[in-house]
């Protein structure tokens, strides 16, 4: 987790980052419960689950892109 909160990181599109290392924390809010935390593989579940979520209008807490059009992770 810290390894890849600290890495070098880039911002890719929700699509790219399929397979990617996450180095965001990502929580739905409410209620609040982290979906995705630094070094977790981001996969099509969690990428369409948060997603789904927003377009519900669920607050997307943490994310460093909140639109989730991009996500932050460790770069290749």
């Amino acid at each position: 987790m810290r390894d890849a909160y600290f890495a070098k990181t880039e911002m890719v599109s929700a699509k790219e980052a399929l397979g990617r290392i996450s180095a965001d924390l990502i929580a739905p809010y409410p209620p609040g419960v982290a979906v995705v935390a630094p070094g977790e593989i981001l996969t099509a579940q969690i990428i369409d689950g948060l997603s789904t979520s927003k377009s519900a209008g669920v607050r997307i807490a943490y994310a460093t892109d909140g639109s989730l059009e991009r996500y932050r992770v460790v770069a290749r």
